[in-house]
């Protein structure tokens, strides 16, 4: 009988699927090289101990099957986030017919199940651009001001019949609510969309770099410049579509300058005084209120007359809350593609949470949102939690979405900080540059709480 145990011990040893023996006390009896490769978990830690201490109990079948007493087979399970197995689990009895324990046998699919995600991933990939081939024609450059909302379709109608034209157009709105992209809609709805589009961010060019920037120069003009001279940003655009970002950071002699423009067709580059002619559209956009700007004396009004010929307002997220589910599952679509992920879905609890909030930042912060959820979160659902993990805490206290655990004394936050640690840990199986990550803070700082703590 000694014999036969080595002889039985070798057979199952050789078994390319986990196996797992525990007594009635939960301590493991029997683990084979296979699930020590599967879990990484060597022999000499795991034999004898308990088996909860590497395993939640709510993850082991074979736990189940000792309460049970009762076997499963060919049962899909997942003891782990990144172990995907299929187990056949049964009590184990003595001569006695007394129950002494419980064995399982594992065959890890975890390749199978990424294999299949990245399958399904694909195939979405596929099915997505079959519709854009089939929906081709439906297509307009307005479809990407996505969302159904009144007070964005009147925007849109608006910049579909500026469209029409070649009036200067003003597009007002917070910044993130898509002003650029209106601008690109606009241009590429006229008759100018073969002409060039150029953009221009007044608040990124420096005071004394606006002229030679927006007019150009000639050859010679000053120490430094181009032996040819350079075009400007206006001579560049002519033909198409000029769009200023942040008019309102324009200075007043620069204001001067591109108010000539717009009354003559003509510029006049640095050195030159002849000027010559062009055709370009303007586009400006601002989130500045233009009217107090005019009335502190800081923007002229005769151009703001000028560029407000026809006006649109872009309008904040928080007014058009009804189009955020749809952003949401737009951009968790895109940045899945993107960074070759399966697409997660998001739970009704944690839209609510994204509803609520005030969205300062606009479509450009949900956007930027939605992209750092989607790497973070490595799960096919996100829940309310998750969007609480992953928010920017100060946002979350500036508006009404407010932790639940606001109004706790500092040594209560500190046990709960703690204990997130732990779970965090405990997630991620001791990882601690994974740890870091998800909990949103640098490496260094997670050893430091992990030693002030006390966390094993």
């Amino acid at each position: 009988m000694f014999h036969e145990k080595f002889y039985l011990d070798t057979i199952l040893s050789l078994e390319d699927d986990a196996i797992t023996i525990v007594d009635t006390n939960q301590q493991v009896l029997f683990w084979n090289a296979a699930a020590v490769q599967t879990y990484n978990i060597d022999q000499s830690a795991i034999l004898h101990q308990p088996i909860t201490n590497y395993f939640h109990s709510d993850d082991l079948i074979v736990l189940q099957v000792l309460a049970s007493r009762e076997p499963v087979k060919n049962t899909y399970h997942q003891p782990r986030e990144d172990k995907h197995v299929v187990i056949n689990a049964a009590p184990v009895y003595n001569e006695n017919q007394e129950l002494v324990g419980a064995a399982s046998i594992e065959r890890d699919v975890t390749q199978i199940v990424k294999l299949n995600n990245n399958l399904e991933t694909t195939a979405a990939e596929l099915n997505e651009l079959r519709q854009r081939v089939n929906m081709n024609h439906e297509e307009t450059p307005f479809s990407k001001l996505k969302g159904k909302s009144l007070s964005l379709q009147q925007t849109i109608q608006i910049a579909r019949k500026a469209a029409k034209t070649t009036a200067t157009t003003l597009i007002l709105g917070e910044s993130g609510t898509g002003k650029e992209i209106c601008a690109r809609a606009i241009h590429e709805a006229s008759n100018r969309k073969n002409g060039p589009f150029v953009p221009v961010n007044c608040g990124a060019i420096p005071s004394a770099l606006f002229e030679s920037e927006l007019l150009g120069y000639e050859g010679g003009s000053f120490t430094g410049a181009e032996k040819n001279g350079k075009a400007g940003k206006i001579e560049m655009a002519d033909g198409g579509t000029l769009f200023l970002d942040e008019v309102g950071e324009l200075p007043l002699d620069m204001q001067v300058k591109l108010l000539r423009v717009l009354q003559e067709n003509r510029i006049y580059r640095i050195g030159d005084s002849t000027g010559r002619k062009v055709d370009v559209r303007f586009v400006a956009a601002t989130n500045q209120n233009l009217i107090q700007l005019m009335e502190d004396k800081e923007f002229r009004s005769d151009l703001f007359y000028r560029l407000n010929v026809i006006q649109l307002t872009m309008p904040p997220l928080r007014e058009r809350i009804d189009d955020i589910p749809g952003l949401v599952r737009l951009f968790l679509k895109q940045f899945a593609i993107q960074h070759q992920v399966p697409t997660p879905e998001m739970k009704q609890d944690a839209i609510h949470i994204l509803l609520e909030y005030n969205w300062p930042g606009n479509v450009r912060e949900l956007r930027n949102f939605i992209e750092r959820i989607v790497i973070l979160s490595e799960k096919p659902f996100i829940v309310k939690q998750d969007v609480l993990d992953y928010f920017p805490n100060p946002a979350l206290q500036q508006n009404r979405i407010v932790p639940e655990t606001s109004h706790l004394l500092p040594q209560e936050k500190a046990a709960m900080e703690k204990d997130r640690i732990a779970k965090m840990l405990k997630k991620t199986n001791g990882n601690k540059a994974l740890t870091a990550k998800k909990l949103g803070i640098s490496r260094m700082t997670l050893y430091n709480k992990i030693k002030k703590y006390g966390i094993l």
